[in-house]
């Protein structure tokens, strides 16, 4: 059986404060046995709430890993939780100034500690009324293609029933089944030496990634997808 990865203190603190968060909605979590139990890995998943760090973040940590988020480079400056996020090794994020290519470095890095991270391509929470995934920042793909580590998708639903981000709605009662459906690593073989500067692969691979995410969250829904997506990424 696995260790545990070792998360440290800061690490320790937030799985006391967000597992009794997570509670309020019914846990279902579907192939997370092929999550990594060591080792670098890269979770690719849709992003429909504000939830879902905090409920991603501990159905990342039962599978035994630390995850590592993407997170707006504002939150270091929010008293005891910029702890947290320097604590646990998370990624800061600072959009639309110089600095913002370092997150992608400090990505970088962390896979090659053996770190597990943790990224919606989506970049915010999709804007489509019926919670479909929107078109994707490319980052993702040039983390996969530069990092020979496996890429795996991930679909969840039903935090945004729990919490609206758009009509700020918090409806708890009665419980919502927060699903957690895991897919197979993704084979980007055919991107081996591929020009991960050329817009075109980029736009590609991010493709791929979030079509097999959508395919998954429409197999949780029971529903067939739009057959375009709701707006553009960039």
């Amino acid at each position: 059986m696995a260790r545990r990865e070792k998360g440290g203190f800061w690490v320790g603190l937030a799985a006391v404060v967000f597992y009794p968060l997570t509670a309020i909605g019914k846990r279902v979590y579907v192939g997370a046995e092929k999550i990594p139990r060591q080792g670098p890995a890269v979770l690719v998943m849709n992003h429909i709430s504000h939830l879902d760090p905090v409920v991603d973040a501990v159905f990342v940590h039962r599978q035994k890993r630390v995850p590592r988020f993407f997170l707006k480079e504002s939150l270091r400056h929010v008293p005891v939780f910029g702890k947290v996020v320097d604590g646990s090794g998370q990624i800061p994020v600072a959009r639309g100034s110089s600095a913002a290519g370092d997150s992608l470095k400090a990505a970088h890095e962390a896979l090659a500690e053996g770190k597990l991270i943790v990224i919606y391509p989506e970049g915010t929470i999709t804007k489509d009324p019926a919670g479909w995934p929107k078109e994707s920042f490319t980052g993702v793909a040039r983390l996969a293609l530069q990092n020979d580590v496996p890429v795996i998708p991930i679909a969840r639903w039903g935090t945004n029933q729990i919490y609206n981000g758009y009509t700020k709605k918090l409806t708890p009662f009665p419980r919502k089944t927060v699903t957690h459906l895991v897919g197979d690593p993704l084979d980007l073989s055919a991107y081996a030496g591929a020009n991960t500067r050329s817009a075109s692969t980029l736009r590609q691979v991010t493709k791929l990634m979030m079509d097999e995410v959508t395919r998954l969250l429409a197999e949780i829904r029971h529903e067939e997808p739009p057959a375009k997506k709701p707006e553009d990424g960039a």
